[in-house]
């Protein structure tokens, strides 16, 4: 009935099963002493405005004399070492969580008094996994909560507050700029023994347009006021913080305003593709096409990957009630689930093109090409994984 496991591979498995179990004793221990020698841990999460909130906080914190690491895993992972000196993080396989561990032992080198790091769980119970055993914050973020990677946290909106809510601390400082499902945190946050700041309207609003203007690319003043709110609870003055975010570094995903004269035509890129999800999204058409209202002809350009199938339905469903670009562009990859949606929504004057893994130059010779204007906006959303990091990169380095 039994298999017969002779008596000197026995001892060899259990030595083999002791050893694995003293091995993993001995790095949850050192971990959570390394933990403990941090005494400021930011530990940062939402739907939108992660990275950059990672990157405003920590900015802010080492312009307030606070020896501060940080780490994102935006558009190009990255740990940045006190000194606002950054490095790639190399991934020989897919992204793992257990990546923090090695990050909170590689900032020791440094003896930081605070550690600002990007959450990169998506699985609702990988989210509560990361915090609760890998980090365990003094100081939880939680940008916002809206309608993206509904194929993991979904499948609403609501479902996704309540993932998020799973990086909720223990007994430490939540802050939030959330306001549609404040109610989910405020359940985690008093479950958990935390106490939960919410930024509010009149702390964006003290923060002036003049201010916003200083920064050399297009932020948003609930990222600005959220970073400096957690600035100021380790001490750091809104003025010293401010300072410090500004002649920060951005992430490589940031919305930026590219301009380029191509084929003797005009043409200005709003790299949007950091907004994924439906909201974000149509905030930031509206934005650009207003702001830009003189430009007679707006290219809305949706990156697609045929890995974020939900994703492109999500937006080829929602396009109908922006308004109306003149000529619209699904490129990367996958870009039929995009198409074959879109084109039931769309007026009959809007011309869409589906760009299947064309590049940078195959993509503004066609724009070119579909219209006589002069002067051409092009809006880019969706993903900025592929040919929308090869998009941005070409205006980059052409930009007048």
């Amino acid at each position: 009935m039994f298999a017969y496991i002779p008596y000197g591979t026995l001892w060899l498995l259990v030595a083999c099963l002791l050893t694995i179990i003293i091995y993993l004793t001995i790095e949850i221990v050192a971990h959570n002493w390394r933990l403990k020698k941090i005494a400021i841990r930011v530990h940062v999460n939402g739907t939108r405005g992660k990275s950059s909130v990672t990157r405003l906080i920590a900015a802010g914190m080492r312009a307030g004399n606070i020896i501060t690491c940080s780490k994102t895993t935006g558009t190009v992972p990255r740990f940045i070492d006190p000194y606002g000196n950054e490095f790639p993080i190399y991934r020989p396989l897919s992204s793992n969580i257990i990546e923090q561990i090695k990050i909170i032992k590689f900032a020791m080198q440094y003896k930081p008094k605070a550690l600002v790091i990007e959450c990169m769980a998506l699985q609702p119970h990988l989210q509560s996994l990361a915090e609760l055993k890998l980090i365990k914050a003094t100081h939880g973020v939680i940008t916002n909560t809206r309608a993206d990677h509904l194929d993991v946290m979904g499948p609403h909106e609501r479902d996704v507050a309540l993932a998020l809510a799973g990086t909720v601390p223990k007994k430490a400082l939540l802050f939030t700029c959330e306001r549609r499902h404040i109610d989910a945190l405020n359940f985690a946050a008093h479950d958990r023994n935390t106490k939960l700041i919410k930024v509010q309207q009149h702390d964006i609003d003290a923060i002036s347009e003049q201010t916003m203007q200083r920064f050399t690319y297009e932020e948003h003043k609930e990222n600005v006021a959220l970073a400096l709110k957690v600035c100021e609870s380790a001490g750091v003055t809104k003025e010293i913080a401010l300072d410090g975010m500004i002649n920060s570094t951005p992430d490589v995903g940031v919305t930026t305003i590219n301009k380029i004269t191509f084929q003797n035509r005009k043409l200005i890129f709003i790299n949007g593709f950091a907004a994924n999800d439906p909201e974000s999204s149509e905030q930031l058409w509206n934005k650009f096409t207003n702001k830009f209202f003189d430009i007679p002809c707006k290219v809305l350009i949706i990156n697609c990957r045929a890995d974020r199938k939900q994703r492109s339905e999500q937006l080829a469903s929602v396009i109908k009630t922006w308004q109306a670009p003149q000529l619209l562009y699904a490129i990367g990859t996958g870009t039929f689930v995009f198409t074959n949606i879109a084109k039931n929504y769309l007026h009959n004057d809007i011309n869409l093109f589906a760009a299947e893994n064309w590049n940078s130059e195959q993509l503004l010779t066609h724009i070119i090409s579909a219209t006589d204007k002069s002067d051409i906006l092009l809006v880019g959303l969706g993903n900025i994984a592929g040919i929308g990091l090869d998009l941005l990169e070409y205006f980059q380095k052409r930009k007048d």
